[in-house]
């Protein structure tokens, strides 16, 4: 099997850029179906396209409910939790599940969580990965991080940190997003 590029994968499952976040997606699923209780739906569901390009990374950000990540293609995703009881751990998403990678992860709500591919040799590095969540997600459910925040509440990881932060980006999500499915 030819290993796609990422500008192919960009192409063949319509990605758009991801505002505020960092990376390319696109919605792949929302239920019509809502959350007891309010409108939100009852879950949806992405496909996610992080590059180790200069800001091709996934910015440090929490969300109100759990979150699941599935590996799909490519290189070894890095992601960075940092948990509401001041711990933090490093989790690699990839194919290599021998070596302790990940094929899915279920990040817990209210868990900074960022996200780039592991350095390493070649070119056109990127990492396609998805996302499930129920309830589903909002907008308004993205807060993204501040550098000098998390750094003085998780030091030991504040090289990571400054690596996973947009210091000029707003710390919402717009309203309306691109890449919904047709």
């Amino acid at each position: 099997m030819t290993r796609p590029t990422a500008q192919e994968l960009r192409t063949l499952l319509v990605l758009a850029p991801l505002p505020v976040e960092g990376g390319l997606f696109r919605e792949t699923w929302r239920s019509h179906r809502h959350w007891p209780g309010n409108d939100r739906p009852a879950g949806t569901a992405i496909f996610a396209l992080i590059t180790d390009a200069d800001d091709g990374f996934s910015a440090l950000h929490r969300l109100p409910t759990d979150e699941v990540y599935h590996f799909y293609l490519g290189d070894p995703l890095e992601m960075l939790l940092l948990h509401p009881d001041g711990g933090s751990e490093r989790v690699v998403l990839g194919h290599d599940v021998l070596a302790g990678q990940h094929l899915q992860f279920t990040v817990p709500a209210r868990t900074w969580m960022g996200s780039r591919v592991l350095p390493g040799a070649g070119v056109d590095r990127y990492a396609l990965v998805g996302t499930t969540m129920a309830p589903g997600f909002a907008p308004e459910d993205y807060e993204g991080g501040s550098v000098e925040e998390l750094v003085a509440r998780y030091p030991a990881e504040a090289d990571l940190i400054r690596r996973l932060v947009r210091p000029h980006q707003p710390l919402r999500m717009p309203d309306e997003l691109t890449g919904d499915p047709e």
